[in-house]
């Protein structure tokens, strides 16, 4: 969500080399960002005058967002945005669970969803960064069927993981003693980059703002940055083919 389109457009597909196609439902001003051919992810205006602040999104798919909505209700949620059909796209709902952070709901039609992941200019990891663990983590389990996987449980470090053996696609981290005060629950999203210093510094060059400097772990290079109008998110490293594991060419 912008209030700041043609300068997103431009920010991202500098960035990321990102191209912008408008949604073929008449008067939508909602926008496919593509890498290559792929969709790697959406982009709408933000309404005059809305309080929200520019953000970016995470949507889970779901086999029926109607039943999963309810779920996400008794489970201790909160509705922030019933259930409505886009078209033959798909039902999205979105939902915030009990320790306040929103996440989308996307029950899938004519669109699937992301066409490329863990690759340079795609989406690498989506995590929750929640203020009560505990909570958060059997709500997921509840209302998702959700089995986490420990990778840490100390007061340092409190992490699990989510998906199958070899192929994980989001964390949930016990970021209690870690954010910002003020700072809510949140879905954080990762994408790829090459060389997580450089375009750190190209957020900077095209007027984003580096929130934490790149840093590395055993997982990685990161950098927090957020986005002109100030929507969060976070470059990751990915590592590029090796051009001697390229298929040879006649």
């Amino acid at each position: 969500m912008t209030s700041d389109p043609d300068g997103a457009r431009e920010f991202y597909g500098r960035l990321f080399g990102w191209t912008a196609v408008r949604s073929a439902m008449e008067g939508s001003e909602y926008l496919t960002f593509r890498r290559g051919d792929a969709d790697v992810a959406g982009m709408a205006v933000q309404m005059a005058g809305s309080p929200a602040e520019d953000a970016w999104s995470i949507y889970l798919a779901v086999e029926d967002v109607d039943a999963t909505t309810r779920a996400a209700r008794v489970a201790g949620g909160q509705v922030l945005a019933e259930p409505v059909t886009i078209g033959s796209m798909g039902r999205m709902a979105v939902v915030s669970d009990p320790t306040g952070a929103a996440v989308g709901l996307w029950q899938p039609l004519d669109f699937a969803g992301f066409g490329v992941t863990g690759e340079v200019g795609s989406p690498v990891w989506h995590e929750l960064n929640t203020l009560d663990y505990p909570t958060a983590v059997a709500f997921y389990e509840t209302v998702f069927g959700w089995k986490p996987v420990v990778l840490s449980d100390t007061d340092e470090f409190r992490y699990s993981t989510i998906g199958a053996e070899g192929a994980m696609v989001a964390g949930v981290f016990d970021a209690s003693a870690h954010l910002p005060a003020g700072m809510p629950s949140h879905w954080q999203l990762y994408l790829g980059v090459a060389d997580v210093p450089a375009a750190a510094a190209l957020v900077s060059e095209l007027g984003g703002t580096v929130l934490q400097e790149p840093w590395h772990s055993e997982f990685g290079t990161f950098a927090r940055v957020s986005d002109r109008t100030g929507a969060m998110f976070v470059l990751g490293s990915v590592d590029q083919p090796d051009a001697t594991d390229q298929p040879a060419t006649t």
